[in-house]
């Protein structure tokens, strides 16, 4: 099921239950009758009549009736709380995974605004703002019954009713573009705050806290801007309904009054009609009051279906069988979205199970946009990299995850333990966990931590040191026996200890007939792989043999040196020219 049938089949599974709501609206808006009539009765028979028996059965039939109007009020809301908080159960996931695979797919900074665009719907359905909508289309019943008291006040409440639709109409033209501006400029406003927030360290040591609360300010201020000229003119047309209703109250009665006099109506009537004006305007009138939440809501509800459509689904795609670790890369082309040239193109490779590649190049080569199409969090424009025959790109990520270990350039950890980081976040077996620390060459140093496996690491691992946070990653990369493990500057922040220990890593993972690719900038930490891939400007001038590769770059002896299991040094960056 793909994630857009999965909104239309969401919100097709609510019809039941609005149609319920739509029922007890029914009810309660013929329940509304019951305080006119009530009047209607009391002023035109019992009055008249004077008659103390008719006066109590009346209010008796009265309080049933209000009574069943109370019960149908708390039904209708517990409805409304249940759906709105099933339609948020149901569609958060998804939202939270499409929102994780746009952001791992593209260059835009991830968001969880789809959330927040979910919050904003079910806030919308369980609030006060939404019951008028559902009572408007009601409207009708009191004014067939203002007719049948007499045409003239039918007619009138007709045009009021007109007028006040009107003002409705005129209210969401003149609030809904500023309403969706202002909501895109908050939207851009908080991403900037999040993102200054994450960097809070940078920003406290250079000083650039007032030049970013400047930029927030001025962001900031459009969107009060805006909100402030969508709420002036909303506000203009609330005090024109307002005053609108108000008036075609005092029309009725001084018809109504009018109409007595002349015998066409009675006293009871007159003030019945009042009332039934009043009750048949109010939800126009109320509805105009919340349109803001109505156009908030709607546009949360279009921000949550163009997320869902925009990252495609492979919940179809069939669960292939375990690979070996045969990595082949045909034809490889990506173009970065708004970019006019390709970052890659036309690489072509092929490793066997248990081979390993070192991949180097100069800053902005494409060499972590070639780690991430490896591992299938980009799709190629062109070309393929499959993995034992099976394009990464179209395989299910769930099922490819189990056969793949990454690392990336910049390790992010999890509020948890360090063994659920270890344990991609799940429940695991500890032999498991404490196997692939091993392999990592991790495992002394995480028994050496305050609660050992079991230490809380804090958001972002902000617990533990740049180098202890890389190793922990690295377990966590080889954990659950992976035929292939991309590794993306995996020594960036290591000392000499975590370094000896990720080459032992490597030689583990070679044990293991596991595929490798290991990106770096120090020839060092390439003396075990097999082969050498050059990037330079996207395109891929030299891939083959270590050795031989080595010796173009740096001359034979430094890569003698590089091939030497005695040689510690080697570790400067490579010259490009």
């Amino acid at each position: 099921m793909s994630r857009q049938s999965l909104l239309g089949r969401t919100l097709a599974a609510c019809r039941t239950g609005f149609r319920s709501v739509a029922l007890y609206s029914f009810f309660l808006n013929l329940l509304m009758l019951t305080a006119p009539l009530y009047m209607l009765q009391v002023f035109d028979r019992v009055i008249t009549a004077r008659s103390t028996e008719t006066l109590i059965f009346l209010s008796l039939i009265a309080l049933v009736a209000l009574a069943t109007l109370a019960v149908l009020e708390i039904v209708r809301g517990r409805t409304m709380i249940k759906l709105g908080s099933w339609l948020d159960r149901t569609l958060s996931g998804p939202v939270l995974g499409a929102s994780i695979a746009g952001a791992a797919e593209s260059a835009h900074a991830p968001s969880i605004q789809g959330l927040r665009d979910i919050s904003t719907l079910r806030n919308f359905l369980t609030g006060p703002a939404v019951f008028p909508i559902l009572d408007a289309p009601w409207t009708p019943i009191f004014v067939a019954v203002i007719f049948i008291l007499h045409p003239l006040l039918g007619l009138l409440a007709v045009g009021g009713a007109v007028v006040l639709f009107a003002l409705a109409v005129a209210n969401d033209l003149a609030a809904r573009r500023l309403l969706e501006e202002s909501g895109a400029a908050s939207i851009r406003a908080l991403r900037q705050a999040e993102a200054a927030a994450r960097n809070a360290d940078v920003i406290m040591a250079m000083g650039l806290k007032g030049n970013l609360l400047g930029r927030w300010r001025h962001d900031n201020d459009k969107v009060l801007g805006l909100l402030a000229s969508a709420s002036a003119r909303s506000g203009m047309l609330t005090a024109a309904s307002k005053f609108l209703r108000m008036v075609l109250q005092i029309g009725t009665l001084g018809l109504g009054a009018w109409l007595v006099l002349e015998n066409s109506l009675t006293a009871g009537g007159m003030i019945a009609a009042s009332i039934l004006l009043g009750r048949a305007l109010a939800p126009v009138d109320q509805a105009i009051t919340s349109w803001k939440t109505a156009v908030g809501a709607r546009t949360a509800y279009r921000r949550i279906k163009a997320l869902l459509a925009s990252v495609p689904s492979n919940d179809k795609a069939m669960k292939l069988p375990v690979p070996q670790g045969a990595l082949e890369i045909e034809g490889l082309a990506y173009v970065a979205p708004g970019a006019a040239q390709p970052l890659l193109r036309g690489l072509n490779l092929s490793l066997e199970p248990g081979e390993s590649l070192g991949v180097i190049g100069p800053t902005a080569a494409g060499k972590t946009t070639f780690a991430r199409l490896i591992v299938g969090t980009r799709a190629p424009m062109a070309g393929h990299v499959r993995l034992d025959g099976a394009d990464v790109a179209q395989w299910d990520s769930d099922d490819r995850g189990k056969h793949i270990g990454y690392l990336p350039q910049d390790v992010e950890l999890f509020g948890a333990t360090v063994k659920e980081n270890i344990a991609h976040m799940g429940e695991a077996d500890a032999e498991a966990v404490v196997r692939a620390a091993r392999l990592a060459g991790v495992h002394d140093l995480i028994l050496r931590l305050p609660q050992g496996y079991e230490t809380p690491i804090g958001e972002g691992g902000g617990a533990l040191s740049g180098g202890q946070r890389q190793r922990i990653a690295l377990a966590r990369a080889v954990f659950g026996d992976p035929r292939l493990v991309v590794l993306d500057e995996p020594n960036a922040n290591l000392d000499h200890q975590g370094e000896a220990a990720l080459v032992e890593t490597m030689l583990g993972l070679r044990r293991r007939a596991v595929t490798s690719v290991v990106i770096a900038h120090r020839p060092s930490i390439l003396r075990n792989v097999d082969k050498i891939l050059v990037l330079r400007e996207g395109a891929a001038p030299m891939i083959g043999p270590r050795d031989e590769i080595l010796a173009q770059l740096t001359g034979p002896a430094v890569a003698s040196a590089a091939n030497s299991e005695q040689k510690a040094e080697g570790d400067g960056e490579l010259e490009w020219a």
